[in-house]
């Protein structure tokens, strides 16, 4: 009965290890670019991630000590964590599931539309005082400005695969009809099509295509490829945790007879 229990025990430790993919996607999704302007998911991932450090923990004792009271504490704290982690996990994929680029004639890369995402994610960069602060993040950037570093051709811009936030950002739509100087300077045609987008662009390297929706489009497409891969972690963190508090409720009636029979043996003699 020890060796079952102790065996148990070391099972018990491999949520503390499944805890690290998911602090460590909450980590992540702080850092790059775009990611340290936009401060949506990062907080709650990281904060989930702990919570299940410290519960695998305890459950980490409680197998391996036999300590029944507190495998109680851990199987009611961790069936919590795993459905709040499961929400979680479908609320990304939910509000990531719309949002693709759309081409457009002889360019390579993709240009982006806010109505295309979930009315979630638009809601994050609607509001003009939260995307004031986005801007300035984004301005502060090199994102734009290497561009001009990359390509000093117009043909070479066009064929080129550009983030989501460069295509959007740091240029005009293809529909407004500007002519290429550099990949941020741009000249007006003589008929502007009639878009706030193509008003909004400016020549300014601290403006560019910030204000414009195709801009704040490009962000959410940003977050979305990111938010998708940090998802992935967080499902084998799912499927590990699920499969590993079904082992866990065995501890416990193990545990449950282990005291008795301690305490008989303790009587008998």
């Amino acid at each position: 009965m020890p060796l079952s229990n102790n065996v148990i025990g070391c099972i018990n430790i491999i949520p503390i290890l499944l805890s690290v993919p998911v602090i460590g996607a909450g980590i992540w999704l702080t850092t790059g670019t775009v990611n340290s302007c936009v401060l949506l998911l990062q907080w709650p991932v990281t904060i989930l991630g702990i919570l299940i450090l410290l519960v695998g923990l305890a459950g980490f004792i409680g197998g391996f000590w036999r300590i029944t009271w507190l495998l109680i504490v851990y199987l009611i704290a961790m069936l919590a964590l795993i459905v709040l982690l499961g929400v979680l996990v479908g609320f990304i994929y939910m509000v990531t599931l719309r949002g693709s680029g759309r081409t457009q004639p002889s360019r390579a890369y993709l240009e982006y539309s806010l109505e295309d995402f979930s009315g979630f994610l638009r809601r994050r960069v609607q509001r003009s005082y939260k995307w004031e602060m986005i801007r300035i993040c984004l301005s502060t950037t090199s994102i734009c400005s290497e561009l001009n570093q990359r390509f000093t051709l117009a043909q070479d811009f066009f064929n080129a695969y550009l983030s989501p936030i460069q295509s959007g950002c740091c240029k005009p739509p293809t529909k407004c009809g500007y002519t290429f100087v550099n990949a941020t300077y741009w000249i007006s045609p003589i008929a502007l099509y009639v878009d706030m987008d193509c008003l909004q662009w400016s020549n300014d390297q601290n403006t560019l295509c910030y204000s414009c929706d195709s801009c704040k489009a490009s962000l959410l497409a940003n977050l979305k490829v990111d938010w998708l891969k940090a998802n992935i972690l967080l499902l084998v963190a799912l499927i590990g945790l699920i499969i590993i508090y079904i082992i866990g409720c065995c501890a416990l009636p193990n545990a449950k007879t282990y005291d008795i029979f301690r305490k008989y043996k303790q009587g008998y003699t």
